[in-house]
């Protein structure tokens, strides 16, 4: 019989704090499951913390980093945990979060019961990933500071997308090879895709977000891509920055559709009889390619309150249309390059 605890874990508190990849994990492989969806919830309890700007960046940064070692096989600390569940889930919003942030001590427990492969595995990805969130509370100032930070130039920006998502590509294709022998093929091709693919994503986040993020005071933007285009960070919160940063945005959004080249092919590689793997590597890349579409369109992409989100109807059509597709490699080229050619038009 299923654990209680776990099946608590890795079912109704991750449907509630994951919104759309619960959709994606669904339809995973039974054995990829639980590691990924514990990986998941480790490190979005890990991002919580980091977030929480009522508390202090550097009492934030003293939790992430006592977070790391705890998932990394540290001694609980229960002075820690009470300080976790007082100093940050008492002040979520949300019921999912406050809910997720006390429920640290069993999903640790589950950590430790993973198969010996799959435990260093999900230890490397949320250690990989708080470095990244150590790295934002590191750059950027306070929330409420008034002040912005940027980015020094497109290696930060490149090395950043690697800590937040890239690595997950690297993740995910390692679980799925160990737990689908055949699904990976050239496994260190596979990688290097992977890693490509979860930039696409997150470069996708960086230009759809940028808005909100500056009212935080973070640029993503690098300050040498911003300087080339005649702007400082401080620009990009003027009434008329959605119109002088486009050109700019536009150059992000190539080197993100590059991205998404790799994305596909990695989808792509996939044989046809992994067919659940198929449609969650899919799924990710059709939204993230009309997200790109909707942002080149947009002429206040810069206003928080008219960010290029898709609306969840949307999303569920986009994945409806999917199924009779995802088995065919001419189909889903077919539309990707539609895709391709929409943007295009606009950005050349």
């Amino acid at each position: 019989m299923r654990d209680p605890s776990r099946a608590f874990l890795l079912g109704p508190l991750l449907k509630g704090v994951s919104r759309s990849f619960y959709l994606t994990l669904r339809v995973l492989p039974a054995g990829m499951r639980d590691p990924v969806g514990l990986a998941y919830l480790l490190a979005r309890a890990a991002d919580t913390i980091a977030d929480t700007s009522l508390i202090a960046p550097p009492r934030r940064l003293e939790l992430l980093l006592s977070l790391r070692a705890r998932v990394n096989g540290a001694s609980a600390d229960a002075a820690l945990a009470d300080s976790v569940v007082m100093e940050v889930a008492a002040r979520q919003e949300k019921s999912d979060e406050r809910v997720l942030l006390e429920s640290l001590g069993p999903a640790l427990t589950v950590l430790s019961q993973l198969s010996p492969a799959d435990r260093p595995a999900v230890r490397q990805i949320v250690s990989t990933l708080t470095e990244g969130m150590e790295f934002d509370l590191r750059t950027f100032p306070d929330e409420h500071a008034g002040r912005i930070a940027a980015l020094r130039d497109a290696q930060a920006l490149d090395r950043y997308t690697y800590l937040v998502a890239g690595c997950v590509g690297e993740f995910w294709t390692r679980m799925a090879a160990a737990h689908m022998p055949g699904a990976m093929g050239d496994t260190d091709t596979m990688l290097r895709r992977g890693v490509r693919f979860g930039k696409a994503l997150q470069m996708t986040n960086v230009l759809r977000d940028c808005g909100k993020d500056l009212r935080i005071g973070r640029c993503y933007l690098p300050e040498t891509m911003l300087a080339r285009h005649g702007l400082q960070p401080q620009d990009l919160q003027r009434p008329d920055a959605s119109m002088l940063a486009r050109p700019l945005m536009f150059e992000l959004v190539r080197i993100t559709l590059e991205h998404f080249e790799q994305a596909l092919a990695y989808t792509l590689a996939i044989p046809a009889r992994f067919v659940r793997l198929r449609l969650a590597c899919l799924w990710p890349v059709l939204i993230g390619m009309e997200t790109l579409k909707r942002l080149v369109r947009n002429d206040a992409w810069l206003d928080p309150a008219r960010a290029s989100r898709l609306p969840r109807g949307q999303v569920y059509r986009m994945l409806a249309c999917s199924l009779p597709a995802v088995l065919s490699n001419r189909l889903l080229r077919f539309w990707f390059a539609r895709q391709q050619r929409a943007i295009a038009a606009i950005i050349r």
